[in-house]
């Protein structure tokens, strides 16, 4: 078996031929008619008519040799038969086909259309020039990429070769075009705000680090564009939403990716529960309208999501799945021992509600498999989230987890600065304490508030895990088309 160095002097042997003939190996046109879909669409008009087409595409397939030469050609996801034959075109072109071409390689071919005893749509094929000649085989047909980590690699590959993987990436654009419509629809407005921020706040988490060198300042990549969402409520209008890029200086594991997409969208006199009804409806709406179904396939069965989703308070999470009797009164060295009996590490450093909420994602949260809307925190587990009128020590805040992923995270949005004053206060404390994931003080944010943040409802959907959830995939890696990745070791 030929190694890839040796296939590769192979292909650039016939690339010298191509030019030795004239033909131009990477031409800067093509003079295809209708694309290849088009062409199947239309087949049985273009064939009784005899009409002569151009098609493009990249070659995947070649069979036979001497007079007749069959080969398939792709573009996208329609692909169709070419036939080179003995007398339909010169014997110089003929040659050159057999002589030059690999599967891999992109052709442009000018011919009619027909079909086959076989009942094969074809192109008979009077003419043909390269439009791009590839130097390195394509993975095998049958096998593909058999190295996982070569898969996420290479994904161009991936999706080439797979069509499952292709189709999951389709999917993946067809929710997020989905989610837009529902919104835009809803009154929200789609706005863009700063990847590079001085201080990186809105979330609970470590942020990547730059620096400018024209401002001379350090920069941060966003953990979240919340802020600056809210930042626009302040500025007049009342209903935002941003679909983009955060990133994380955190592991990698099956649910994170430090570079991942989230939504988020801000509404003015909305709430977390009026919120939460929505959240429910758009995720009902995005399952018909993409899938026309009312329910999500997963490994060992399957979520009726035209049900109504349950509600549960954080604190009887641990009381129905854990064995935890008394959660809300528990001191932080119950927990860190609680923590123990379920495997949970717990540094010196780690607040009470780090240790609850590594307990709850260990012991509580792969048990949810029916879409459950979880609510009734611990104040201290969001700085930006408002106090519930009937117990102060909790927030308005839900979480949404479905097949044991969290989906959506949103709450009532703290408009009062005094009190959001005095929440970074504390946040701020756990920064000297040790603690890596907080939100920093933002004078700029308590300025901007100051003016008048009206009541409102926020909320953060995981793009990545939505998808995953839809498309019934278990890593975050196989619906990011370009995961973050280890350097390869030579």
């Amino acid at each position: 078996m030929a190694s890839l160095e040796e296939i590769r002097v192979e292909r650039l042997k016939k690339l010298e031929l191509l030019k030795e003939k004239g033909m131009t190996p990477y031409p800067i046109a093509t003079k295809r008619s209708l694309s290849v879909a088009s062409a199947i669409e239309s087949f049985t008009k273009l064939s009784e008519t005899n009409k002569k087409v151009t098609l493009a595409g990249r070659v995947m397939a070649i069979r036979g040799q001497g007079a007749l030469v069959f080969f398939n050609i792709r573009e996208g996801e329609a692909t169709i038969q070419g036939l080179l034959k003995r007398g339909e075109l010169s014997e110089d072109l003929l040659m050159l086909f057999q002589d030059s071409i690999d599967v891999g390689d992109f052709v442009e071919c000018t011919g009619t259309l027909f079909t086959t005893n076989r009942a094969e749509k074809t192109i008979l094929v009077k003419n043909w020039k390269i439009l791009a000649k590839s130097l390195r085989p394509l993975p095998d047909k049958w096998h593909g990429l058999q190295d996982v980590e070569e898969r996420f690699r290479k994904r161009y590959l991936d999706t080439l070769m797979s069509e499952d993987v292709r189709k999951r990436f389709m999917v993946r654009s067809k929710i997020i075009t989905e989610i837009r419509a529902f919104l835009d629809s809803a009154g929200y407005l789609e706005v863009e705000t700063p990847l590079l921020q001085a201080l990186a706040g809105g979330a609970l988490a470590q942020p990547f680090k730059t620096h400018h060198n024209a401002l001379d300042i350090d920069l941060n990549l966003r953990i979240a564009p919340e802020l600056y969402l809210k930042k626009l409520l302040v500025g007049g209008f009342p209903r935002v939403y941003e679909i983009g890029r955060n990133f994380r200086n955190e592991g990698i594991d099956m649910t994170h990716n430090p570079e991942f997409t989230m939504l988020e969208f801000y509404g003015s006199y909305e709430t977390a529960a009026t919120q939460m009804a929505f959240v429910e409806k758009m995720i009902k709406t995005i399952v018909k309208r993409v899938f026309k179904k009312t329910s999500i396939t997963i490994d060992d069965g399957s979520i009726d999501i035209s049900k109504k989703f349950a509600v549960i308070p954080f604190f009887d999470l641990f009381k129905r799945f854990a064995s935890v009797e008394n959660p809300e009164t528990m001191s932080r060295d119950e927990w860190a021992l609680s923590a123990e009996r379920f495997g949970v590490h717990v540094d010196a450093h780690e607040a009470i509600e780090k240790i609850m909420d590594n307990v709850y994602k260990k012991a509580c949260r792969p048990k949810i498999v029916q879409p459950t809307f979880i609510i009734d925190y611990p104040a201290s587990f969001s700085p930006f989230a408002k106090r519930q009128e009937k117990d102060p020590t909790l927030i308005d805040r839900f979480q949404l987890v479905i097949d044991g992923v969290e989906l959506v995270n949103a709450f009532s949005e703290l408009n009062d600065p005094i009190d959001q004053r005095a929440r970074y206060e504390e946040q701020d404390k756990k920064k000297k304490g040790g603690e890596g994931d907080i939100s920093p003080s933002d004078e700029d944010y308590l300025e901007a508030i100051e003016y008048g943040l009206s009541p409102a409802g926020g909320v953060g959907v995981g793009i990545d895990r939505l998808v995953m959830l839809l498309t019934n995939t278990r890593n975050i890696r196989e619906v990011i088309l370009f995961p973050t990745m280890r350097p390869k070791e030579e």
